[in-house]
C-alpha cells in the first residue's frame, strides 16, 4: 500500500522523523524516552506503518514534547474554510479588549435577552452533538461576543457565557487546536466562577481534563478528573440525578485518561457502576450523559486503549444506540472498529468505520483514531475494496 494512500501533506513517518531530528534524538533514544519499541519508531519513519495505537502516539508526542495534534496531522477539515474559521474562533477567544486595563468596546451593542441567548447556546450544542462543525465554527465567534456583553450586563448570563466557552473548547479539540482549546476551557471555568453553580464548575473542570488528554497529558488529566470527582462525590441515596450525572461524567473522563496513561481502571469502573445503579438508565444534564450505556461506551474505550479487544467487544454489548447522541455513537463505533482490527477481523472493522463515517462525515474526518485506523487497514491491502476506498476519500476534504 502506498504511503500516500491517505490524503495528507506529510506522512506520519515524515512528521515523526522531522520532530525527532529537530530534537537531536536517535530512533533508539526516542523509543527509550517514549517507552515503546524501537521497531515501531523505525517502521513509522520508513513508511512501513502508516499509523500506531493512540497510546503509542501519545507516548511519542510526550517524548518529543509536542501536542498529539502536531504529530497526528489533526488539521481543520471544514470544507475549504478550516483555517479562516479557526482564526475567527482564535480572535474571539483572545480578544484584546478583554485584557486588564483595556476599556471595553463602546459599540458592543445591547445585551441579548437571557431567554434568546439560552436558545442560541442550545442551538450551538445541537450543532456540536450532531457533528455540524462548519455551521458551529461560523456562529461561535459572534455568540461569544453576545454572551460576553450579556454576562457583563446580567450576572444570570454567566452560565450561558461559560457554556459558550465550553463549546468553543470542545470544538477546538476536534479541530486539532488543543492549546487554544485550553484557553477556551480556562475562560469557561473563570466565567462559571462568577456564578453559584458548583456542578457547572465541576463539569468545566472535566472539559479541561479532556483537553489535557488531547494535549498528550493523560496522567495529569486522570488526576484532575479524579480530584474533582472526589470533591463533588454525591451521597448515592439522596443526591439529585443531576449531581450524579456530573460526578459520573468526571469518573468516566478519569477512566479514559487513566487508560491512555496505561493505568489500571478497574477501581474507577467499579466506582462508576455505583452511580449507574442509582440512576437505573442513562440520564442527561449539563451536556453530559451518564448511565449504564455511557459506562459501557467508556468501558469499551478503556479496554481498547489497554489492548484488551475481547473485553472491549464484551462491554460494547451493553450499549443501547438510542441512549447516545450522534457523535457519541460515532466515537463508540470507532472504538468497536479498533477492537475488531486488534483481533485481525479487518473486514468487520471496515464495516463499522463506514457506519461511523455515514453518521457525521465532517466529524469523522476530524477523528485522529479513525484516520489512524483507516490508514492501518489500507496499508494491509494491495488493492483497496470499494468500502475502504470510500473511507480514504472521506478523509480528503479540506
Amino acid at each position: 500500500m502506498s504511503r500516500s494512500a491517505l490524503p495528507t501533506e506529510a506522512t506520519m513517518g515524515d512528521r515523526l522523523r522531522r520532530l525527532r531530528s529537530e530534537r537531536g534524538m536517535t530512533q533508539e533514544e526516542l523509543a527509550r524516552h517514549a517507552d515503546v519499541s524501537v521497531d515501531v519508531v523505525k517502521k513509522l519513519e520508513q513508511g512501513q506503518r502508516a499509523s500506531a495505537r493512540l497510546t503509542t502516539m501519545t507516548a511519542l508526542a510526550s517524548a518529543l514534547d509536542v501536542s498529539l495534534s502536531e504529530l497526528t496531522d489533526k488539521r481543520p477539515r471544514l470544507d475549504g474554510g478550516g483555517d479562516r474559521l479557526v482564526l475567527g474562533l482564535r480572535d474571539a477567544l483572545q480578544d484584546s479588549t478583554l485584557l486588564p486595563g483595556i476599556d471595553p468596546q463602546h459599540d458592543a451593542g445591547e445585551a441579548t435577552p437571557l431567554p434568546a441567548l439560552t436558545r442560541a447556546v442550545d442551538a450551538a450544542w445541537r450543532d456540536y452533538w450532531s457533528g455540524n462543525f462548519v455551521a458551529l465554527a461560523r456562529t461561535l465567534p459572534a455568540l461569544l461576543g453576545e454572551a460576553r456583553v450579556s454576562a457583563s450586563a446580567n450576572g444570570a448570563a454567566t452560565a450561558a457565557l461559560a457554556q459558550t466557552y465550553q463549546i468553543a473548547a470542545d470544538l477546538l479539540v476536534h479541530l486539532g487546536r488543543d492549546d487554544l482549546a485550553a484557553v477556551g476551557a480556562e475562560r469557561a471555568i473563570a466565567a462559571a466562577a462568577g456564578g453559584e453553580d458548583e456542578l457547572q464548575s465541576a463539569t468545566l473542570y472535566g472539559t479541561f481534563a479532556w483537553v489535557m488528554l488531547h494535549q498528550g497529558r493523560p496522567a495529569e488529566s486522570a488526576a484532575l478528573a479524579t480530584r474533582i470527582a472526589e470533591q463533588v462525590e454525591p451521597r448515592m441515596g439522596s443526591a439529585p440525578q443531576q449531581h450524579i450525572i456530573v460526578w459520573g461524567g468526571l469518573v468516566v473522563t478519569a477512566m479514559a485518561s487513566a487508560a491512555a496513561a496505561q493505568q489500571d481502571v478497574d477501581e474507577l469502573i467499579g466506582w462508576a457502576r455505583a452511580g449507574t445503579a442509582r440512576l437505573g438508565s442513562d440520564r442527561r444534564g449539563y451536556q453530559i450523559t451518564f448511565g449504564p450505556t455511557q459506562l459501557a461506551v467508556q468501558t469499551t474505550h478503556t479496554r481498547v486503549m489497554l489492548g484488551q479487544p475481547d473485553k472491549a467487544l464484551a462491554a460494547a454489548d451493553g450499549v443501547d444506540r438510542s441512549d447516545l447522541l450522534t457523535v457519541e455513537y460515532g466515537r463508540h463505533l470507532v472504538d468497536v472498529a479498533q477492537a475488531y482490527a486488534d483481533m485481525r477481523r479487518h473486514s468487520q472493522a471496515g464495516e463499522v468505520l463506514h457506519q461511523a463515517k455515514d453518521l457525521a462525515p465532517v466529524w469523522f474526518r476530524h477523528q485522529g483514531p479513525a484516520r489512524s485506523l483507516v490508514a492501518d487497514l489500507a496499508e494491509r491491502q494491495t488493492r483497496l475494496s470499494p468500502m475502504l476506498r470510500d473511507l480514504v476519500r472521506s478523509l480528503d476534504a479540506r
